[in-house]
């Protein structure tokens, strides 16, 4: 910062996070210079270091017509590319073509860096020259500091700074540059998404829906491989974790491939959930199970738990409501060749809970012996609700407990708004089970999932007490 010359003040917005990204140190100055007393609470104090040589002036057309479409496009709802043309004059050097090699390798700090421009192009008058662009941020004078000159005179080159008009178009342009062209001044610009596959998944607000064909069809054009962008319409509320949502722009095939710690998996992303953003709370949940380890995964959707989870020869129980889910858990089960490794359950969780999982845990759990290493994980990923199924294990089993050793392990996830989000989550798990889990429970955080709402993982192995009921004198063994 200080090489520039300036010192700055600043007060963080999310305006000026967005405005400033993937842009240079003098183009964030040019930026906060240009919104500096439009945008409430953004102050930008600019001033001279005794020591620098640059200019006082900030703010320089050129500068920022290299990073900015032509401002016609503000307002542009139906995405015209041709719009997007404009012509910027910027610094050259006329050096022979047999040393244009050394000389970027001597100023490779003051040629133009930006990706998708050339930084060398023909001299229209001399065939036996060449043009070498420079970084206006660098020569905002058009003419070079006397290390430069000394460079230029050892590699015989004449220091002349000339002037070229350097076309620029859509395609020299980045997605959020255009996306912050064409939407309102000081409106938030959204280029970022979740990659499904081909498919592109936005969460757009509102006041860029006008905008949402245009934003739709510039992600494509920018990131090769995506051919579908979709926006979802709704909050997932639904019974079965899905959403409604619209095809932005790209062709509307919603069923895709993904690739997840090496692992493939094929779904219908408009049917199922999933979200790219778990991938290493799935990973971290697989290397604590150990190979003949026994998994419950209650809420399994298409098989992130479960899957790996059966390649690392763990024994593996899964589940789903929605008859989608389950069938491509079906289709990725054969896909990875462990179909018969895991026993598929389209099941309601709380029925999964009573039925299968605690038909296994009471054969599986009094005949384990101490020397023996099994352990018995439950996953519980349905954020929104998991904790309210906790109450469940009350008393699951009926009979003297097991070793320590041998309960359940369960990693249950929730949300949480709380400003202590780990106690909220420990008090709301404990509200479920009837008992304390102070100094029996450990809490993750796995990602935050909008402003002031985070997901957490609480893992602890099932009290005894919770777990097991003790038969009354008499009792039948037809009531355990």
């Amino acid at each position: 910062l200080w090489r520039f010359g300036y010192s700055a003040r600043l007060l963080k917005t999310n305006h000026f996070r967005t405005a400033a990204s993937n842009t240079s140190f003098p183009a964030v100055w040019m930026v906060l210079a240009q919104y500096s007393g439009r945008i409430p609470g953004l102050s930008v104090v600019v001033k001279k270091i005794s020591f620098s040589t640059m200019p006082e002036t900030v703010e320089d057309k050129a500068n920022l017509e290299l990073y900015s479409p032509h401002p016609e496009v503000r307002g542009m709802t139906l995405l015209n590319r041709e719009a997007f043309k404009r012509t910027v004059v910027v610094p050259v050097l006329k050096v022979k073509k047999e040393i244009v090699n050394r000389l970027l390798k001597s100023l490779k700090h003051m040629v133009l860096q930006r990706p998708g421009l050339k930084r060398v192009v023909e001299d229209p008058e001399d065939e036996d020259s060449r043009l070498v662009i420079l970084d206006p941020h660098k020569i905002p004078e058009f003419s070079l500091g006397e290390s430069e000159q000394e460079v230029l005179k050892q590699l015989n080159v004449c220091p002349e700074v000339s002037k070229y008009n350097l076309e620029l178009t859509y395609e020299n342009f980045k997605s959020e540059e255009i996306l912050r062209a064409v939407l309102p001044e000081g409106q938030e610009v959204t280029s970022g998404f979740s990659r499904v596959g081909h498919i592109a998944h936005l969460n757009l607000r509102d006041h860029q829906l006008p905008y949402r064909h245009l934003i739709g069809q510039v992600i494509i054009d920018k990131n090769p491989g995506v051919t579908c962008v979709v926006n979802k319409t709704n909050i997932i509320d639904s019974t079965y974790r899905n959403f409604q949502m619209e095809v932005l722009a790209g062709e509307s095939k919603l069923v895709t491939k993904v690739k997840e710690n090496n692992i493939a998996y094929e779904l219908d992303f408009s049917k199922v959930y999933w979200n790219p953003r778990l991938s290493t709370e799935h990973s971290r949940i697989i290397e604590l199970l150990k190979p003949g380890d026994v998994l419950f995964d209650v809420f399994a959707g298409i098989g992130p738990f479960a899957i790996p989870a059966a390649k690392k020869k763990c024994h593996v129980f899964a589940n789903d409501l929605n008859p989608e889910s389950y069938n491509w858990l079906l289709h990725n089960c054969r896909l990875n060749k462990v179909d018969n490794k895991i026993k598929a359950f389209n099941m309601d969780g709380r029925d999964f809970l009573l039925g299968p999982v605690r038909e296994e845990l009471s054969k599986e759990l009094p005949i384990l012996k101490e020397e023996q290493k099994t352990s018995f994980h439950i996953v519980m990923n349905l954020p929104a609700l998991a904790i309210e199924f906790l109450g469940v294990f009350r008393h699951l089993l009926v009979g003297e407990p097991c070793s320590t050793a041998g309960l359940p392990t369960v990693h249950c996830y929730g949300f949480s708004k709380h400003e202590n989000p780990t106690k909220d989550i420990q008090e709301r798990a404990e509200a479920s089970l009837g008992t304390s889990l102070d100094g029996r429970c450990s809490t993750y955080l796995v990602r935050n999932v909008a402003p002031n709402k985070e997901m957490l993982c609480i893992s602890f192995q099932i009290p005894a007490d919770v777990l097991y009921k003790r038969p009354c004198p008499g009792e039948g063994k037809e009531q355990a």
